[in-house]
């Protein structure tokens, strides 16, 4: 019966669980597991790169009461993962994948995290949980083209369309376009591992979806607020904000330039400075002045796709 199953499935005779699981955590952790095919463990399967690792994690997690949180701990807490992610061109050459662990894990996140990520650093990320699915922008007419105009999305109001993408509604014959374009799974079958992909329509989402430029207005009005009064001051708080840390003189300089050169192209066009200051995202607070807040939003949308704050260091 399932009690039975269960029983059989955290037996100390039958480590096989355990080695599966630690393996998914050390996944999340490095972008790759110590057995790389994180779905089979089977004869067809890789051989695992530290089998020994793998067997006192595994041990490790059964002796603590199968406590993940532990494993996660302790993981995070070595020195394998806190080593720099820095390495020199000899060492890459010798291993290009990592696999013996010299520098720690650099990997980018996950679809849905590049987008809650952005929307909380606009301040816009609703913490309200679960409920039905929501509807945040995506592309117009593309549902009237999967379903021969027989289905239309409707864009969610208010702070559902800024809900975490865990309650997006999904439809898997036309899955959600910005998190397909970062490898999230169609949901057509099970899909334990993501195969991560680098192609410039990722940077095209983080640049022009609704969701992204959002998020940029809202950043900008973020620095705008909380940023100081100078451009000086609110480049560094944008800068310590977005990579949690303090910018470096060159990060500094180039934020203070590229304000300076957007603020001067947006004077010649009030009207368009106010529309990408204030469109989708909505009007502007009283007695801000368009031209810099649309200037600090393009400021804003380059933060938002940094390599730094794409990836996991």
């Amino acid at each position: 019966d399932r009690l039975a199953f269960a029983q059989w499935l955290v037996d100390r005779r039958n480590p096989l669980t355990a080695r599966v699981q630690v393996n998914r955590i050390w996944a999340r952790l490095f972008g790759r597991g110590l057995v790389a095919t994180e779905e089979d463990f089977g004869t067809q399967g890789a051989r695992p790169s530290h089998p020994d690792l793998l067997d006192w994690l595994a041990v490790e997690f059964m002796e603590s009461g199968w406590d993940q949180r532990h494993v996660w701990r302790l993981i995070l807490g070595s020195e394998t993962y806190r080593r720099s992610v820095v390495a020199s061109a000899a060492d890459r050459m010798r291993d290009p994948e990592n696999l013996l662990l010299a520098r720690g894990p650099r990997v980018r996140l996950e679809a849905e995290m590049v987008r809650d990520q952005a929307l909380s650093l606009a301040g816009l990320l609703s913490d309200e949980r679960f409920g039905p699915s929501v509807f945040p922008y995506q592309p117009d007419g593309l549902w009237q083209a999967a379903f021969n105009g027989q289905r239309t999305w409707r864009t969610s109001e208010g702070r559902d369309r800024h809900r975490r993408a865990l309650y997006t509604f999904y439809r898997r014959s036309s899955p959600y376009p910005s998190m397909t374009a970062f490898d999230a799974p169609t949901r057509e079958i099970c899909t334990p591992r993501r195969i991560r992909t680098n192609t410039p329509l990722q940077a095209f989402v983080t640049l022009n979806d609704p969701v992204f430029v959002e998020a940029a207005q809202g950043l900008a009005r973020r620095i705008l607020a909380e940023g100081g009064r100078t451009a000086a001051a609110r480049a560094d708080w944008a800068l310590r904000t977005v990579l949690l840390r303090e910018g470096t003189q060159d990060e500094r300089a180039v934020i203070q330039e590229l304000h300076a050169e957007s603020a001067a192209a947006w004077r010649s066009r009030p009207d368009e400075a106010m529309a990408f200051a204030a469109d989708p995202l909505g009007p502007l607070p009283e007695g801000a002045d368009p031209i810099d807040a649309a200037a600090w939003t393009a400021v804003a949308n380059v933060l938002l796709n940094l390599d730094a704050l794409l990836t996991k260091p």
